[in-house]
């Protein structure tokens, strides 16, 4: 195991995720969602295969085992996109990162629903505190909460956001199956493939016809997502689960300084209460999930002693 480059690695993924967002939400007050996915995926597709053939495993690496896995994969991850470049366009660049984090606490709950996997009291703690900190961030949104009326934009936003959050985290679940028989560049390069035929059903809904500095912002978000994804899967081959995820949230000081120095964003105080409390969750499930499996590996090893 190499930490620190596994760490390097993946806070390469989570910067590169950051811009990626970031030039979507520049562009969402003139592209639909729809098409915003459609050129994070095709354009991401050229990526992989290029990764591939650099590790001279392209005759390999694309083989499929799961066909209908890669569909349900596929048409999750591709909700989960478009519904979170939907919220770009509605709230701001922080606020949408701190939602999606949901994700992460309901795996745990989908986990044990559709994989069997036991839950225990801690784990259901560290989900209850996350939601619990989703609700501080959309309580001013509320008006019975907040006292005064709010936009209704912002309530359809946070909506939009958590419900991409679930299918995020139904397409984990998914890859969880996955990666026991599918090769990871063929998980991200299917994906991409599904994603970017779904979005061309949206293409009669208001598509636009991007030139200069817009197409060059779409082009560029399929380019570093891409990116991004490959940084991502290579990070864990470097370095634990629990080394690795935690950074995940590292995003957070990044959205926070490009939306206050790009888009003029100013965090609210619930909003930064609300992400440190789900942060803190998400982090506290992976630490578990650690402590856990070495559990799982020493009474592996006293059951079947070398000898």
């Amino acid at each position: 195991m190499q930490p620190v480059k596994a760490i390097s690695l993946k806070l390469c993924a989570v910067v590169l995720f950051i811009f990626m967002s970031a030039l979507i939400k520049a562009a969402s007050d003139e592209v639909p969602p729809g098409e915003a996915v459609f050129f994070r995926s095709f354009f991401a597709i050229p990526i992989t295969v290029l990764w591939l053939m650099m590790l001279g495993q392209l005759s390999t690496g694309l083989r499929v085992k799961s066909v209908w896995g890669h569909v349900r994969r596929g048409v999750a991850g591709s909700l989960a996109v478009g519904l979170t470049f939907a919220g770009l366009g509605l709230l701001p660049l922080p606020e949408v990162t701190a939602l999606s984090y949901t994700s992460s606490l309901l795996i745990v709950i989908f986990a044990a629903f559709f994989l069997g996997e036991s839950v225990g009291l801690f784990r259901i703690s560290a989900v209850c505190i996350g939601l619990a900190g989703v609700l501080v961030i959309l309580a001013p949104k509320l008006s019975v909460f907040s006292g005064a009326p709010v936009h209704g934009t912002e309530v359809i936003g946070a909506v939009v956001v958590l419900t991409g959050a679930t299918c995020a985290a139904f397409a984990q679940i998914t890859i969880r199956k996955l990666v026991q028989t599918e090769h990871p560049a063929a998980i991200a390069f299917y994906f991409s493939v599904t994603a970017t035929v779904l979005s061309l059903f949206t293409a009669p809904f208001g598509w636009v016809w991007p030139d200069g500095w817009l197409a060059f912002q779409l082009v560029m978000a399929g380019v570093l997502g891409g990116t991004a994804q490959i940084f991502l899967t290579v990070s864990y081959r470097y370095g634990d689960a629990s080394v690795v995820a935690p950074f995940d949230y590292a995003s957070m000081l990044f959205a926070l300084g490009i939306g206050y120095f790009v888009f003029a964003e100013v965090p609210t105080v619930p909003m930064l209460i609300g992400a440190a409390m789900i942060s803190a969750a998400g982090i506290a499930i992976v630490l578990r999930e650690h402590h856990l499996g070495l559990k799982r590996g020493r009474a592996r090893a006293v059951r079947t002693p070398e000898g």
